[in-house]
């Protein structure tokens, strides 16, 4: 495992777009960075189009590239998912992140690029905020959240929120474990790539948004196909966010459970990581252990003290 060392005020960042296009959102995004005294950078085509895609793939590889390449850049924070990632990830500059791990924040899409740092760097990640940021969603607790992730050192403990539509699954017991995974449809999405971990002794990271009860169904049934939950040790389940639910028919939770309570590991859901209102911030890659009597994630940081 390697931390990068932690962000302090005075360090530069970079926000890139390696996935679909932001908009005037992203300038509330970097006034919460700036906020937290970091000196904030875009990467040269954050604002390019090209259909669905913030620029082309070679243009929107070389952002990354280069807020990787460049020694002085800190913290690489993504600034909107969708769909691209997969395009470019396997042209990513891996020797560069391995020479100089720093910290990167992103979610949803954004999952297949926090997968590969761990597969070839072993470096935590951060499951978190896009830069295109939406207050309605995303309020002081989780700007809080997201700021002692990558500026302290602390541990960070998650509760159960009953309010959550996953709060309603429940495998009861306790369990220890790297924390890996992201969103469900890209973990599915990776099975036979380099993106998707070893998830042997994993607590297992799932959230998706805008997917029926049987996509859920789907995707965990063809994870369990292709060996890819053996040997799990827990699944910490956060936000399902706009799942339709049709009359007389399971809800996303009640697939899930069904799914997922023959494992025979602990199975904690209501976690607020995801694409619902109150997202907070993970690391991917630490130690963590659910406890569902006490209905907690809790993880240690995900950074080191800062050089």
């Amino acid at each position: 495992m390697i931390r990068a060392p932690a962000l302090c005020p005075g360090d530069r960042v970079r926000v890139v777009a390696p996935a679909g296009i932001p908009d005037t959102r992203v300038a509330r995004g970097i006034q919460i960075l700036e906020s937290f005294g970091l000196v904030v950078e875009t990467g040269t085509h954050l604002y390019d189009r090209y259909g669905y895609l913030a620029g082309t793939d070679e243009d929107r590889l070389a952002d990354l590239n280069a807020a990787f390449r460049d020694p002085g850049v800190r913290g690489v924070f993504a600034a909107r998912g969708g769909y691209g990632t997969q395009r470019i990830i396997d042209r990513l500059d891996l020797a560069a992140i391995k020479r100089d791990p720093r910290v990167f924040v992103g979610f949803s899409d954004l999952t297949v690029l926090s997968g590969r740092l761990w597969t070839a760097a072993r470096l935590v990640s951060f499951y978190g905020p896009m830069i295109n940021w939406t207050d309605s969603r995303t309020g002081p607790t989780e700007i809080e959240s997201l700021r002692r992730a990558v500026m302290t050192t602390d541990p960070i403990v998650l509760t159960r929120d009953p309010a959550e539509p996953s709060a309603a699954v429940i495998v009861p017991g306790t369990a220890t474990g790297t924390l890996l995974g992201g969103n469900l449809t890209m973990v599915q999405t990776s099975v036979n790539t380099r993106d998707l971990p070893d998830l042997r002794g994993a607590i297992l990271l799932l959230e998706d948004t805008d997917e029926s009860a049987y996509s859920y169904d789907r995707m965990l049934t063809h994870l369990i196909r292709a060996g890819a939950l053996r040997r799990l040790a827990g699944v910490a389940l956060g936000q399902f966010t706009n799942a339709p639910v049709t009359g007389g028919q399971w809800t996303a939770a009640e697939a899930v459970q069904d799914r997922l309570g023959s494992l025979g590991v602990p199975v904690l859901g209501g976690l607020r990581v995801g694409h619902g209102t109150g997202q907070l911030t993970v690391p991917l890659g630490s130690r963590a252990t659910i406890d569902t009597a006490a209905g907690t994630l809790t993880v240690e940081a995900g950074v080191q003290a800062a050089y």
